[in-house]
């Protein structure tokens, strides 16, 4: 019992600090008016995060070589990214990069 104790009260611990640390920023910059510098600046760190996202997803890595090109999600992410170019909706750019990566993982 205390074991699941002390587990509960880390996962609980862990949420704590992990919604405190997202939601700080919000509530402190709520008082402050950022310049317009700052803000194109940080225009670009959503499509900058997805990008490296992407990328790692892209690349298989192996200890002591090269990466190598994951060919099933660049297959799946060649529909997906025209579909996201095409609809410009998150929805039907996920639908479609779940559909393609499962077809892909069943054909292949």
């Amino acid at each position: 019992m205390a074991l699941e104790k002390y587990v509960l009260f880390t996962i609980l611990g862990c949420s704590l600090v992990t919604w405190f640390l997202r939601v700080t920023p919000f509530i402190i910059l709520q008082h402050f008016h950022l310049p317009k510098l700052v803000l194109d600046f940080l225009s670009f760190v959503p499509i900058a995060i997805m990008a490296g996202l992407w990328i790692e997803s892209l690349l298989n890595r192996q200890p002591n070589q090269l990466p190598t090109i994951n060919w099933l999600n660049l297959g799946a992410s060649i529909p997906t990214f025209l579909a996201a170019i095409i609809s410009k909706n998150l929805l039907i750019t996920v639908i479609v990069g779940v559909i393609g990566a499962g077809v892909l993982q069943i054909v292949f």
